[in-house]
């Protein structure tokens, strides 16, 4: 049973008043829960007992196991016990609960002792154990125990273990089936001390004939083949052993798991001297005797009466002896008495002031310990919900309030089911455009496609798109007139005559009949425009729709097959403010999908879509592309550390380089000692004596040519000394200039490992986002920021750098049911309150609900409403200044294009004459092309 705070969780009982009503009214409805049995009269006591349960307070009683919540617990001590128990000896099983059933004592552990030590030489019927024999272990399986002889009993015992036959003499036989019941009685009985029990009952005289099972263990640690066959020669043999040559495996028997086995298998009252009791419904499997002989019941009493006046006697000598009848004292005796009397009183009350300051002192350290905790500063980011705006940061201009993104901004944002699947499928179709041969085209280009409505001029965008998924669903299986099917099934469900926009299933059917047949091998061709792609797409619905992965299929195959009346049609159009009748919206004229498929609503044209974009995703071609994008995403994550370790490495060097430049030159101290050698060398050589020096000493020409000649050798050092410096100095200038080089050429190097990372970095997004997309990040609210640009097939620079974009706008997604249970667990009744003052009523966003930032303004503003001491929103602004430099230019970039787009038609307006009208084959989605589409298709 799992404990919480040390103590037994008790399982609530039903009321009384809940159990009259139950015999009363036997329907009356009452709430259960499952896990434990327990019935619960009201939701409010139900809701609290299974908030109990679901505190992290709760401990495995088996394995101690804490911190788990009460279902873990007990699911803890079940898996534990069913181990313990498939481990544990059977046939010890029984023996072990019959000598513990109606022991008195203290600990548990104390009992554990007590069964360890009078069971781990005594062995039962049917038990595996290891037996030692001639210096081999054997695995073997008891098969017969026979017990000590008596007087009586004929001495035959072998005198060794050794194997044996079915002729190999056995222990006494002249034992009767009866006296089975006798083996290890006396020596397995707690009543009888061990040492009375050993005399009585030796376990070293139980002889056990086994039977030698297969070789199971420590066939690692054979050596020779030889020794395999010596082993293998005993499989199967019986063989008569003692308890002093077997062992039992340590993981079926030991102190630990015969502790578990116990603790599972019995209980005890918390009353004093309460005897252990196996559990009544294991008692009843093994046999155990569940009813108290009056015997042991007698003993029990004994044992706890005599516990009772032993704590009663304690207590009696700590209270003091009860008061006798004295002899009178005399004065000098009372006098001391009242002295005593006054010293302990005295005594008393200083112990009980002492008493007191100590316990206010521990009051007041505990309330500094509190204050100090709550005193205890917020190490950031922390959770974003707990970070709050103080008044110091209000008033440095910090934003309090998130700027509104636009709902209505959103293409169909009218419904937000119909923009989420055409975000869907214009992601696909952007992210595999290389395995569907598809260029990249703006959402806005996918939009205003979506909205084409004329026949004439064609819109080149729907075929590309609807062509390039129809080839690639013709690799993917499918049922043939699986919608028809899907159809007919719904029409059994139907009333007879039950009409969609005025036509019948069967005239539906009748319809699909001929058209589209053979759309798995009709070349749709690029360069014949896509010509019949409405009607291969008819064929591939018509294949692989149903009315379970396609719930619009009947209204959508009925726009595209069926169109009204002429002069209804004509009637509806001339005069769009009158209310049409629904006879009017009926379609009874069979056409063909060439001509009703630009009737179709957006919403049909999405719906068509996205079935097949999520057909698409089984195909062969776009799984391979993901294997592929795989392959070199970890091809780019091995070329990312290398890069780093380069980039480490240069940046080292040219620190180096630097430190070598910052040295001091030596200037002219560096000459002077050397100039000096040269003034003392030439001194030492105008010494020196000439031919006829001795001679000539006395006469003033000899003195002149001395001095012109030191003149010459002090003039000739001098030369030479600056001649040395200049080399030292170009030397250096020749080494400063080559250390200057190398550093600028590893600065260059490093520049272009650091452009490299950053294409890495784009190319990683690319082939990121072909695996799985994920957003930026998460605002404190939960909100999910999404950014689409620059994913899969698209890129977010063109050539020369020119900046591209494929929505230019960053998208707003609330927060999913998952976020807002984790919210509610919390318990922050602030949540909702502090989302309306943050956000404003527009700004919030129901689970699932999208909105958009089409401003840099906006985004500006929404990065300065984001608070970095948050977690989550820390990680959000460093992923928009990552990518600013790519999100920011994009969302420019587009309302240019918006502006441009928007100014062109006044200016072919202003050149034609009125009656011309505005020339939609000049809109932008109208001149794009496809310019991965493959010429032979």
């Amino acid at each position: 049973m799992p404990t919480c705070r040390r103590k037994r969780v008790v399982l609530t009982e039903p009321s009384e008043a809940l159990l009259q009503a139950a015999k009363s009214n036997p329907n009356k409805e009452v709430y259960y829960l499952q896990q434990t049995g327990e019935i619960f009269e009201t939701y409010e006591a139900y809701a609290a007992r299974m908030s109990f349960y679901r505190l992290k307070q709760f401990q495995c009683e088996v394995t101690g196991k804490s911190g788990l919540d009460y279902f873990q617990a007990l699911e803890s001590e079940q898996q534990e016990a069913q181990t313990m128990h498939s481990r544990f000896p059977e046939p010890l099983k029984a023996a072990v609960l019959k000598a513990v059933q109606w022991q008195v004592v203290g600990r548990l552990d104390h009992l554990v002792e007590a069964v360890f030590d009078r069971f781990k030489d005594r062995y039962f019927v049917d038990e595996k154990v290891f037996v030692d024999a001639q210096g081999d272990k054997f695995y073997a399986k008891v098969v017969q125990v026979h017990p000590p002889k008596t007087k009586g009993d004929s001495v035959g015992v072998p005198a060794e273990n050794q194997a044996s036959s079915s002729s190999v003499p056995s222990p006494p036989h002249g034992i009767a089936d009866d006296d089975a019941v006798q083996i290890h009685k006396i020596g397995g009985d707690l009543k009888i001390p061990a040492k009375e029990a050993l005399v009585r009952d030796d376990p070293l005289k139980y002889f056990y004939k086994i039977q030698i099972l297969e070789e199971q263990h420590e066939k690692s640690h054979e050596k020779g083949k030889a020794a395999s066959k010596d082993k293998a020669k005993w499989s199967g043999s019986f063989m008569d052993v003692q308890c002093s040559v077997m062992s039992r495996d340590r993981l079926a028997f030991s102190k630990s798991i015969l502790r578990r086995f116990i603790r599972d298998c019995v209980d005890r009252d918390a009353a004093v001297a309460s005897p252990w009791t196996v559990k009544p419904v294991i008692a009843k499997h093994y046999g155990v005797d569940s009813v108290m002989p009056e015997e042991t019941r007698k003993g029990v009493e004994d044992i706890k009466r005599g516990e009772i006046d032993k704590r009663k006697k304690i207590w009696e000598d700590k209270e003091g002896p009860p008061t006798k009848k004295q002899k009178k004292m005399t004065a000098a005796q009372e006098e001391r008495v009242k002295a005593l009397a006054v010293a302990a009183e005295k005594r008393e009350r200083e112990a009980r002031e002492k008493a007191e300051r100590q316990q206010k002192a521990k009051e007041e350290a505990e309330r500094l310990a509190a204050e100090k905790k709550k005193k205890k500063p917020i190490r950031y980011p922390t959770e974003d919900l707990d970070v709050r705006l103080n008044d110091k940061e209000k008033k440095a201009g910090l934003k309090v309030k998130k700027p509104t993104p636009s709902k209505l901004g959103l293409p169909f944002g009218e419904n937000q089911g119909t923009f989420e699947a055409f975000l869907t499928s214009w992601n696909f179709l952007v992210i595999y455009g290389q395995p569907l041969h598809l260029s990249t085209f703006t959402m806005d280009e996918f939009e205003h496609a979506l909205r084409h409505s004329v026949i004439d001029p064609p819109c080149p965008l729907l075929g590309e798109i609807h062509s390039t998924l129809i080839y690639n669903l013709r690799t993917v299986p499918f049922a043939r007139h699986s919608a028809v099917l899907s159809l007919l099934r719904l029409q059994d469900t139907l009333e007879e005559d039950h009409r969609v926009l005025g036509v019948s299933v069967d005239e539906l059917a009748g319809a699909m009949a001929d058209v589209g047949n053979n759309w798995e091998r009709v070349p749709l061709r690029h360069t014949e425009m896509r010509d019949g792609w409405e009607e291969a797409l008819l064929g591939c619905l018509k294949d692989h729709a149903t009315l379970d992965n396609f719930p619009r299929l009947r209204e959508v195959l009925t726009r595209l097959l069926f169109a009204p009346e002429p002069h209804a049609e004509v009637s509806s159009s001339s005069s769009s403010s009158r209310v049409s009748s629904p006879a009017a919206n009926d379609l009874s004229v069979q056409s063909s999908p060439c001509d009703r498929y630009y009737t179709l609503p957006p919403a049909d044209r999405i719906d068509i879509l996205t079935l097949m974009c999520n057909l698409a995703v089984s195909s062969k071609a776009v799984h391979s592309h993901m294997e592929s994008c795989e392959e070199q995403l970890t091809a780019l994550r091995k070329e990312k550390i290398e890069i780093g370790r380069q980039k480490k490495q240069y940046t080292e060097e040219m620190n180096s380089l630097a430190g070598e430049t910052e040295v001091k030159e030596p200037g002219t101290n560096g000459v002077i000692p050397d100039e000096d050698a040269m003034m003392h060398e030439s001194s030492d050589l105008s010494d020196v004596p000439s031919e006829d020096g001795s001679e000539t000493a006395s006469t003033s020409s000899a003195r002149q040519k001395r001095s012109t000649r030191q003149k010459d050798l002090r003039q000739k050092a001098h030369t030479q000394a600056h001649a040395k410096q200049r080399e030292l100095a170009r030397a250096q200038a020749a080494s400063a200039k080559q250390a200057l080089a190398e550093h600028r050429r590893l600065d260059e190097e490093v520049n272009k490992l650091e452009r490299r990372l950053e294409a890495i970095e784009r190319e990683f997004r690319k082939l990121l986002g072909a695996v799985r997309v994920k957003p930026l990040g998460k605002d404190r609210f939960h909100n999910r920021i999404w950014w689409f640009d620059g994913m899969g097939s698209a890129s977010l620079l063109g050539s020369g750098g020119v900046v591209q974009y494929g929505t230019g706008r960053i998208f707003i997604q609330g927060p999913s049911e998952m976020d807002l249970e984790l919210i509610s667990k919390k318990e922050d009744d602030d949540y909702e309150t502090r989302r309306l003052e943050e956000e404003g009523p527009e700004g919030m966003l129901a689970p699932s609900e999208w909105a958009q930032y089409a401003e840099p303004e906006e985004l500006d503003e929404f990065l300065a409403w984001l608070n970095p001491k948050g977690v989550r929103e820390l990680a959000l602004k460093n992923s928009f200044i990552k990518w600013w430099g790519h999100i920011a230019p994009g969302m420019r970039k587009r309302i240019s294009d918006l502006n441009i787009s928007a100014k062109l038609p006044e200016a072919r307006r202003s050149t034609r004459t009125k009656s011309s009208g505005h020339d939609i084959s000049r809109e932008p989605y109208m001149m794009w092309t496809n310019r991965r589409a493959v010429s032979s298709v």
